[in-house]
């Protein structure tokens, strides 16, 4: 009954295109916000390459992106996705359910997932331990239990730091950003706390609550999908932090700096050798089922893998992705042109 039901999807899935496969002449992208500036980038390549019309990208935050990607196949569902983290078992159940069965990964690179702050602000150097001080929900109370987190300042974590209020501008929980910053800063910075280790050992889930859930008191602000938002806010508030892609950093560095981690400074050969130590793979997926189909899509996946995009001296890199290894390169190259099946 499973696979026949999962059959019948792909049937339905599959009859979308039959009367409407010219209903749009543009590929369509959606997807991670960290992700977006290079699909833009390589849409806006293609375009002038070849004429045709630009893709269009959309930034959703990843979650929402395999929402939309799965969502279905045919015209009305997007052919793209990008993501600042892999596709989850969950999302890829949803494809699945919906017909889309047939997926590609193409790993273009590594992202280094910043902390930043105004040129004006003073330096900081933090540890994953004081950024989860500062913007986990609750702490431990030193008795077996938690408490409502109370630091207002930084200098209420450690008296070297500022004394100013903790502001920290950062993803919603639909984005891949925030999926990674909590597994690569929260959960590295509570397991240095005392007595967490035991805790994780006997009560897995409640470690992963107190461990993954951010304040909503105030000093966390969720500032949506928007990250230029961020680095607007970050320039009127220079006691304000933001989290956020390297690249975005990267791109406003004459108007942000990096808040060193563990006393590493984000930069391209810190985030590839992941001595950064909040360093992350990012990806985008194809729907394999729309290559045919869709026009152009095959010429803008061959552009936005080309050596000119993605090599050491591509214009993606440019943008500050971090690129691959030319060996990884061109085996990520080759497994998307041969549209190689996810999970194969």
């Amino acid at each position: 009954m499973y696979a026949l039901k999962f059959a019948a999807a792909a049937l339905v899935a599959s009859t979308a295109f039959a009367g409407a496969a010219v209903a749009r002449d543009q590929v369509k992208v959606v997807g991670s916000s960290t992700v977006f500036p290079y699909s833009q980038a390589a849409a806006e390549e293609y375009a002038n390459k070849t004429g045709n019309p630009a893709p269009v990208v959309e930034s959703t935050g990843t979650g929402g992106g395999f929402k939309v990607f799965c969502g279905g196949i045919g015209p009305d569902f997007a052919d793209i996705t990008g993501a600042s983290r892999a596709i989850k078992d969950s999302e890829a159940e949803l494809c699945a359910s919906n017909g889309v069965t047939d997926i590609s990964e193409a790993l273009i690179g590594y992202d280094g997932l910043s902390i930043a702050h105004a040129r004006s602000a003073p330096e900081m150097d933090l540890t994953e331990e004081q950024i989860f001080k500062a913007l986990a929900a609750e702490l431990p109370d030193g008795n077996g239990g938690f408490v409502a987190n109370p630091n207002k300042k930084w200098s209420d974590i450690d008296a070297s730091l500022p004394d100013f209020d903790i502001i920290a501008f950062g993803p919603p929980p639909t984005s891949g950003t925030r999926d990674a910053f909590v597994e690569l800063v929260m959960h590295d910075g509570c397991s240095e706390l005392p007595g967490m280790a035991d805790l994780k050992k006997s009560d897995g889930d409640k470690w992963e609550e107190v461990c993954s859930r951010m304040r909503q008191d105030g000093p966390f602000v969720e500032a949506g999908e928007n990250d230029n938002l961020i680095v607007q806010r970050l320039e009127a508030d220079a006691n304000a932090v933001g989290i956020f892609g390297y690249s975005f950093l990267y791109e406003n560095n004459d108007k942000l700096k990096a808040v060193l981690v563990n006393g590493v400074e984000p930069t391209f050969d810190t985030i590839a050798d992941f001595s950064y130590p909040v360093a992350r793979p990012i990806y985008f997926y194809v729907k394999n089922a729309h290559r045919d189909v869709i026009p152009g899509m095959k010429e803008f996946l061959a552009e936005y893998l080309s050596d000119s995009a993605l090599s050491s001296d591509g214009y993606l890199p440019e943008r500050g992705l971090t690129p691959l290894s030319d060996e990884k390169r061109m085996e990520v190259q080759k497994n998307v042109a041969e549209g190689k099946k996810l999970g194969s």
